[in-house]
């Protein structure tokens, strides 16, 4: 386990943690709600890519300066932020204090706008972002350039790996306690229904029955055709056999520490990752149709009155900044195909 210290006089500022895979809904929340924190305790990842201020309009960066910072397609501005920047859990600060004159926030927190708003409690240097408005996360970010990264001296615990995907607490169910659909699935969804159209190049796709249909065949059909020619999609991972033949795309988790796609041995061909949370649930859904018993039910058995699975009364339906804000980090954005899907998206939306 690691903790990061201020670069500037050594202060441990974080408690120790273990560095897990960023999540794919990290930047993508439901608008006017209070969210928790997204990292669980004693967990932090990286974002490769530039995040927060100072934003730069895409007129006045041009496209190719907007490529080499991971935008490929136009946007309404652009990140000049940081890179690498590293997200814990706000439990996890430790000596840090609010800078005032940055506390800046839409409506019930605080959102970053004015760039870092924690210092360092011993050196008053600028060292992280809280935000926790309507809309994200709880989060803090720390900058790269402030501190330094240390070993705690604490034994780390087992990394997370394939393995995990099959425990039942890692499947993360669709719908919220309170009815609605889960704000991590319609990010996750979105981002890899981005991926899907990257791959198949706005073609139809044919989707596996079964719980892959179910929850995601609306958010497939918004976004692509139907027609003849669909290209097949089926789900693949650690535990599941592959089907045969190989589907053209395989729906595949990522890794929940290094965030790479699953992939099968010696297998080139392509993958839409999802999130592995999600993915476990769709590959192991748990028992949902237990066969009816009489007498006196042995413990652990099931009635045969139990309920479906809560289902909201409107489909899933992707998150559009999750989704947009994907495809326009992939390089084959720019191909004519999808630039004619842009565009028509776009005017669908706008």
């Amino acid at each position: 386990m690691d903790v990061f210290a201020c670069a500037g006089c050594g202060t441990e500022l974080t408690a120790p943690v273990s560095r897990v895979a960023l999540p794919v809904h990290t930047h993508h929340g439901g608008w006017e709600e209070l969210h928790p924190p997204l990292m669980e305790p004693a967990t932090y990842a990286v974002d490769p890519l530039p995040t927060g201020p100072p934003w730069r309009l895409w007129q006045e960066v041009g496209a190719d300066e907007a490529a080499r910072r991971g935008v490929f397609a136009p946007v309404y501005s652009v990140s000049f932020g940081a890179r690498n920047r590293i997200v814990i859990a706000p439990g996890d600060s430790r000596s840090m204090t609010l800078i005032p004159d940055r506390c800046e926030g839409y409506c019930q927190g605080v959102d970053g706008r004015d760039g870092p708003n924690l210092a360092c409690e011993r050196c008053g240097r600028a060292v992280a972002t809280r935000m926790d408005d309507c809309g994200m996360w709880q989060t803090v970010w720390v900058e790269p350039e402030a501190v330094v990264r240390r070993p705690s001296g604490l034994p780390a615990g087992p990394s997370p790996d394939w393995d995990d995907l099959g425990r039942a607490e890692h499947r993360v169910p669709p719908v919220e306690p309170d009815g609605s659909w889960s704000r991590r699935w319609e990010a996750a969804v979105g981002v890899a229904l981005a991926h899907l159209v990257a791959v198949t190049e706005d073609r139809p796709v044919h989707l596996p029955a079964g719980p892959v249909a179910e929850l995601l065949g609306h958010a497939v059909g918004r976004c692509l055709p139907t027609g003849p020619g669909a290209r097949s999609l089926g789900l693949a991972g650690p535990g599941i056999h592959l089907p045969r033949p190989r589907p053209d795309v395989l729906l595949v988790p990522r890794h929940p520490r290094t965030g790479e796609p699953w992939r099968p041995p010696d297998d080139e061909g392509p993958v839409v990752p999802l999130d592995s949370g999600v993915w476990a649930y769709l590959a192991h859904p748990g028992e949902i149709s237990p066969v009816p018993a009489t007498g006196v039910l042995p413990e652990g058995v099931l009635r045969d009155d139990y309920p479906l699975p809560p289902r909201p009364w409107y489909p899933l339906t992707p998150h559009p900044r999750a989704f947009h804000d994907t495809l326009v980090r992939l390089p084959a954005v720019r191909t004519p195909r999808l630039r004619r899907f842009r565009d028509a998206y776009h005017g669908e939306t706008d």
